[in-house]
């Protein structure tokens, strides 16, 4: 069938409704997307961005719990299998450079329900987060001044990031650009000054070393308190795989996205284990502003600022809340990038309402980023009190849903490789493999499942919850798990309707959406003459950058 004729996505097939996962497929792979993001917009971006409020004040709660070796373990193991899963989502991505990767992928490799599932969730997840943060970031100025009108502030903050996304994808890479250089300057600031800290460099206090280690003690609330910090330390790695989101807008996703994709590793051991082993030398778990948060950007509740505080500084807590304000609005623009490209690939795949889909000239899905924008003005809800109650329902629609992510990418990625050994495909034919290959996928999805469980068992018996009543024991459940029945719903109200299948491996299509084919034996020979003329330092470095 010719490229200019339209394919129906859902029709009627011997009375029944059919969904095409072919057209599907094809029409992810065939967006009018603009692709102008470049190597260090993706680069910035797989280096700082969830680096925010998960990083620099819910480690507070979590460092409470646990305590800091939980703290610690916790971040690394989770780290471990944000690598793995990224590494996986990175080869898919490369090779299968499509629109809304995760829905896509979950579609093409695994389920169109599942699909269906993975999307919407993924979708509502940053489609909530954008006025949580506008809030957040309206809340933030009462550091400096709390008498002034926080509507005010939620305008202007929705005002900038709707413009930002207006501008184009570009325009969204510029800005994450900056914010990223802004962000990573303070992690690496926080880690000198930490240092110094810690050996006693600072006029008012003496050598800290190991002491909060020793007491109050390296663990809090056991074993349990470990599961509790493995829940936050997922929620502060979210938003990594928006890398994955940006390759089919992206120039040369061959050559930017794996240099991105292994940046990961660094951004993980520096800018979260080194921190986070620095807060938890600086600041004891006993501490009890940690608990002290009323919002999401509650700078008070930062272990970060509670460490500057405690060696004496007066100005450098108010820079580090500067730099939360800009990492909450940094958050709320991704938020509007990952919903509306999720959306509108969703719309291509007959997963939405077909509006959504449409992408003007600048190739800006523009119907989307506007729909979702809308949502934004939820955040003039500042002003009600309940309004932290209010969100708290509404993030735990899509409060698991980036492990559900995770999980469904690792998964795709083992059904994709089943189908390329199944159609005696070599490996030397992808444009780019996970390091960690299919063994890394399995102990990304293992871990996903664990955390998962870690997950439901806090939300039914959570940490210091001895003497609630039932009641709250069920409130605090679903407002932790609501994300899961909402899943399954969605996923088993798909399948009713449309009766879809498991795709089989023998069926799966490993071909269309391949913008490097043909062209892959060419492209590697000539990158193999380029690498001959590299000195050693530069091959091991490329080998792990």
């Amino acid at each position: 069938m010719p490229p200019d004729v339209p394919v129906a996505v859902v029709r009627d097939h011997q009375g029944g409704r059919y969904y095409d996962i072919r057209s599907a497929t094809a029409k992810t792979a065939s967006t009018l997307l603009a692709r102008e993001l470049k190597g260090r917009h993706l680069q910035m971006i797989a280096i700082s961005g969830s680096i925010g409020t998960g990083l620099f004040v819910a480690s507070g709660k979590a460092l409470s719990q646990g305590g800091p070796a939980s703290l610690l373990l916790a971040y690394l193991i989770v780290g471990v299998m944000l690598w793995c899963t990224v590494q996986a989502l990175g080869e898919m991505a490369v090779v299968f450079p499509v629109a809304g990767s995760f829905s896509a992928f979950s579609t093409r490799f695994l389920d169109p329900s599942w699909g269906f599932a993975m999307g919407w969730n993924y979708a509502l997840q940053w489609i909530v987060v954008l006025p949580l943060e506008i809030i957040a970031g309206s809340l933030t100025i009462e550091y400096w001044n709390s008498e002034l009108e926080k509507a005010i502030f939620v305008t202007v903050f929705l005002v900038i990031i709707v413009m930002i996304n207006l501008t184009g994808i570009k325009g969204y890479g510029e800005a994450e650009f900056v914010f990223a250089i802004v962000k990573v300057t303070a992690v690496v600031g926080f880690i000198l000054l930490g240092i110094v800290i810690n050996i006693g460099g600072t006029p008012t206090g003496g050598y800290i070393g190991g002491t909060y280690w020793r007491d109050p003690g390296a663990f809090n609330n056991g074993f349990k308190g470990l599961c509790a910090v493995f829940v936050t330390s997922a929620f502060a790695f979210a938003g990594t795989e928006l890398v994955g989101l940006a390759a089919a807008e992206t120039a040369n996703p061959m050559k930017s996205l794996p240099t991105a994709i292994k940046q990961v590793f660094w951004r993980i051991t520096i800018f979260y284990i080194a921190s986070l082993t620095l807060v938890g030398l600086l600041v004891p778990y006993t501490e009890p502003r940690l608990l002290g948060a009323t919002n999401i950007a509650d700078a008070s509740a930062s272990p970060f600022v509670i460490a500057i505080e405690s060696a004496g500084a007066t100005v450098l807590p108010s820079v580090f809340n500067g730099i939360i304000l800009v990492a909450v609005i940094s958050v709320g623009n991704s938020s509007v990038f990952g919903a509306s490209r999720t959306l509108a690939a969703l719309a291509e795949q007959g997963q939405a309402p077909r509006v959504l889909a449409y992408v003007d000239r600048r190739g800006r899905p523009l119907v989307a980023v506007l729909s979702v924008s809308s949502v934004g003005l939820l955040a003039y809800l500042a002003n009600y009190q309940a309004h932290g109650r209010v969100f708290d329902w509404l993030l735990a629609i899509s409060g698991l849903s980036t492990i559900f992510t995770w999980a469904s990418t690792c998964l795709a990625h083992i059904r994709l490789r089943k189908a390329w050994a199944h159609r005696q495909r070599s490996l030397e034919d992808m444009a780019f493999r996970a390091q960690a290959g299919v063994v890394g996928s399995w102990v990304g999805l293992v871990c996903n499942v664990f955390v998962l469980v870690a997950q439901l068992w806090v939300a039914i018996s959570p940490v210091g919850g001895e003497g609630w009543s039932v009641p709250d024991l069920v409130e605090n459940f679903f407002v932790q798990c609501l994300a899961l029945p909402v899943v399954l719903l969605c996923w088993l109200g798909h399948k009713l309707w449309f009766r879809t299948s498991f795709v089989r491996v023998e069926d799966m299509d490993i071909d269309t959406g391949r913008r490097d084919f043909g062209r892959l034996g060419i492209i590697k020979a000539q990158e193999e003459e380029e690498r001959q003329g590299w000195p050693r330092w530069k091959r091991v470095y490329r080998v792990i950058c």
